[in-house]
Order: C-alpha cells, then structure tokens, then sequence
C-alpha cells in the first residue's frame, strides 16, 4: 500500500497543530505600539459618583445601607466567673454582674458602644429607651484608650 491510500493520522495531527502555531504567531505578532491618553488608575477602577449637589445629595448613598443587619446588644452587666463555678450553675441560680442597679445599660451596635438607656416595659416585653447617643469624637477616644 502506498502512503496515499493510509494516510498517518499523525502526520495529519501534526499539520493542524502547525498550522494552529502559525495562526497564533501571526495574530501575536508584534505591531506597531499605539500610544494611549494618560489615564489616572482612581478613573479606571472607581467610578465618579452620580448625583446632584443640594440637601438630598447623600440620600442615594445612605439608601443603599439602609436594609444592611447589624448586631444590636444590650448589656446589663459582666461577671467573670471560673468553669468551676460555670458548671454549678443550675436553674434559679444568681449571677452577679457587675453592673449597679438603676445605672444605665450598654448598647452596641457589633461590639462598639453606640448609646446607653434604661430598661423599660412597653405592652409586657422589655425594651430600651435611649438616655445618651455617645459621639463620634467620644467613640473615638474610647477606641484609642
């Protein structure tokens, strides 16, 4: 038999392997650099904020979080008692905390102190009324204590 009768699958292979190579190196090909306007990364990535000067200027910013969770908790107090201790505990057992009846309760919001109230009772369920709002400023020198 002759090669033209059973032509080698691999020589065939071979051929659309070359030729594929060639494609690519003619598409690569080096060309002539074009040179491309200056542009700062910041106008690349971030786009500039859309929206109109004036008292509703923030509004579109601050819906956007408005439906985002966050942990609210309300602290009455703390005790650091030992395992020991822990695993005596049983129902109607008292822990004391520290803190004073009558003082004003903690409230933070993900950790950080936001506020501090007192406990009330509206329709037979607990709640809090709000007595303090602590500041930005005043949360800032906490945090760097």
């Amino acid at each position: 038999m002759s090669d033209l009768e059973n032509p080698d699958p691999v020589d065939d292979a071979m051929d659309d392997w070359g030729s594929a190579m060639a494609e690519q190196a003619s598409a690569t090909a080096p060309q002539a650099p074009v040179a491309a306007p200056a542009v700062p990364a910041a106008g690349r990535v971030f786009q500039p904020l859309q929206g109109h000067a004036g008292p509703d200027a923030g509004q579109g910013d601050i819906d956007r979080v408005l439906d985002v969770p966050v942990q609210l908790t309300a602290e009455l107090g703390r005790a650091r008692i030992t395992i020991k201790s822990l695993l005596q505990l049983s129902q109607g057992s008292v822990v004391e905390l520290d803190g004073l009846a009558g003082e004003p309760m903690d409230i933070l919001i993900n950790g950080y102190l936001i506020a501090q109230g007192e406990v009330v009772v509206v329709n037979e369920k607990f709640g809090i009324r709000l007595t303090d709002i602590i500041t930005p400023s005043e949360r800032i020198q906490k945090l760097s204590r």
